[in-house]
């Protein structure tokens, strides 16, 4: 599954490239993703804690009134619940990743963010179907897909702050047994076919269809079209396509959530120079 330092990775390698510099490695960004969370949830922590010691030190107080001597039950308890309160728990916190995947197929997705009513639109989608070391596979679709995307500009670096990017692991390939052999919201979809002696491909991901709010035979048909397909929407069925499902969940990060990041590794750094 797609993890928020592989979104981290994608900002970070981005940025790097329009500012003409040397960019952290995938592994750097993980170690460092997760001494963020951590000091983050010390953080939350100790500022819960300090809420909270005012309270707890009015009921030892009550309680050391009844009994100098000794700490009751009630007080004991009162004490340990307080520190063990959903309210500190780091389960909340970004991804307590623990699957380690290192290859996998991929896409990356940039969308830009409307300021006004937080809409996302489309700014640039590459991916492959081949098996990815992701160290370079999300660097270098990072890149493809900002720039290299034939129906967009070119990303600039001015950009940067109104954008999304969404990182996809792709797996489970299966040959349909049929072009409506797949589930909407589930599955995405790899179509090829030959018409008229021309061959065709593409591709959507599994959550194209549902955001859309397509059923099935419009996406197949939307996909076609895709594909460069120009022949009448009435007659798809009667093209021969070979469709493969797959699945993949993707994982979303705004850029001023990478900023809050970078500006901690930075800030960090120079505490260490």
């Amino acid at each position: 599954m797609a993890t928020v330092a592989h979104c981290l990775y994608c900002f970070e390698t981005l940025a790097a490239h329009l500012d003409n510099r040397e960019g952290l490695t995938l592994k750097q960004v993980e170690t460092l993703y997760k001494q963020y969370v951590q000091e983050s949830s010390s953080g939350n922590k100790a500022e819960s804690l300090e809420k909270r010691i005012p309270a707890l030190q009015r009921v030892v107080g009550s309680n050391s009134s009844e009994s100098s001597s000794t700490s009751s039950p009630a007080s004991g308890s009162t004490m340990s619940l307080a520190t063990e309160t959903a309210a500190t728990s780091t389960d909340s916190l970004p991804d307590a990743e623990t699957e380690v995947i290192t290859e996998s197929p991929l896409f990356v997705t940039w969308n830009t963010v409307s300021p006004r009513t937080g809409h996302t639109s489309l700014r640039g989608c590459i991916g492959t179907f081949e098996s990815q070391e992701l160290g370079e596979g999300l660097a270098a679709y990072a890149i493809t897909s900002a720039i290299q995307d034939m129906r967009f500009d070119p990303i600039s670096k001015r950009e940067l702050p109104s954008l999304e990017v969404a990182v996809t692991l792709l797996t489970n390939f299966e040959d349909c047994d049929d072009p409506m052999d797949w589930e909407i919201g589930t599955h995405g979809l790899r179509i090829s076919f030959t018409d008229r002696g021309r061959r065709y491909g593409a591709t959507y991901l599994p959550d194209v269809a549902l955001e859309q709010g397509w059923t099935k035979e419009e996406t197949l048909v939307s996909l076609m079209r895709k594909a460069g397909w120009t022949g009448r929407k009435d007659k798809w069925q009667s093209v021969d396509l070979k469709v493969v499902r797959y699945q993949g969940k993707k994982k979303s990060l705004q850029y001023p959530e990478y900023k809050r990041w970078r500006d901690w590794v930075d800030a960090r750094d120079e505490d260490e120079a």
